[in-house]
């Protein structure tokens, strides 16, 4: 009787699909303490195992099914080609997968651009990757999840912005019409700036060498830089250059402009007391 029960492919495809399921749950539970324990986050490690999980269920479930598999596919051969061609998306998206295990462009938890979408890579499957939008001008989660077919991500190009979870290289732009010599504040204000990232400035230097090094490249900063210069307009652009940590970005930002439109309004003020007395005179 028990014999009979285990001959049976239906039952033992349900079997299998039980124990990879319950493997699975013990695996998470694992990979949880673990991380509280050692404070570590190995999500990546979580998923690589139960992707391996999927993929000896997938193999045991063909293997179960091997008979009727062949015998299907010899009956209806033309119809097994035709299936194939339906599923080329399904299939590209599985080679997908497997460029990714092999490449690993990136991993669970890094800061990645694909194409014109940016997003903290949340989980990586056979069919997809999963990832929690970011707004690249403001650092900040946008609250809305992307969900790109790993096919995508053979053929667009894949930017890793892990170094900028931390310390970002932060542009920002002034653009005013007013016509006067403004390079009387450009000292005030770089001392300002460099005020500003004073408290950071050590571990800036430390991270932008760091970064140099993997990179193997030459980067700006970590001293900050205004430019001032003209838009195509002929309209005065302050152009300022920051390397600060990510999650302090907009505030040294709002301080900068509080700190320009100041200086700007008080020698504007002193060029027009100026331009009367000569008219006066």
């Amino acid at each position: 009787m028990l014999k009979d029960i285990l001959s049976h492919p239906f039952l033992i495809s349900l079997l299998l699909l039980v124990v990879a399921f319950v493997l699975k749950v013990l695996v998470d539970k694992l990979a949880k303490n673990r991380a509280e324990k050692k404070e570590k986050d190995i999500r990546y490690i979580s998923h690589n195992i139960k992707h391996f999980i999927n993929f000896v269920m997938v193999l045991s479930l063909l293997f179960v099914w091997s008979t009727e598999i062949q015998n299907f596919a010899l009956s209806i051969a033309a119809f097994a080609v035709a299936i194939v061609l339906a599923t080329r998306e399904f299939i590209q998206c599985v080679i997908g997968f497997f460029y990714l295990v092999t490449t690993r462009p990136f991993r669970v938890g890094d800061w990645i651009q694909v194409g014109d979408y940016f997003g903290e890579v949340a989980e990586t499957d056979w069919i997809k990757t999963t990832m929690h939008e970011i707004d690249i001008h403001t650092y900040q989660f946008s609250r809305k999840t992307i969900y790109i077919p790993n096919n995508k991500l053979i053929t667009s190009s894949i930017k890793n912005l892990n170094f900028v979870k931390r310390f970002a290289t932060h542009h920002f732009t002034i653009v005013r019409r007013e016509s006067f010599n403004p390079y009387p504040i450009h000292d005030t204000l770089t001392e300002k700036a460099k005020q500003y990232c004073e408290e950071f400035e050590e571990v800036a230097s430390r991270y932008n060498s760091m970064i140099e090094r993997k990179l193997d490249a030459k980067i700006s900063g970590p001293e900050p830089v205004i430019h001032f210069g003209t838009t195509e307009l002929g309209e005065f652009k302050a152009s300022f250059t920051l390397f600060c940590p990510t999650d302090k970005a907009l505030e040294i930002e709002h301080k900068l402009t509080e700190c320009f439109f100041a200086l700007w309004y008080e020698e504007a003020k002193k060029n027009k007391e100026d331009e009367e007395d000569e008219g006066k005179a």
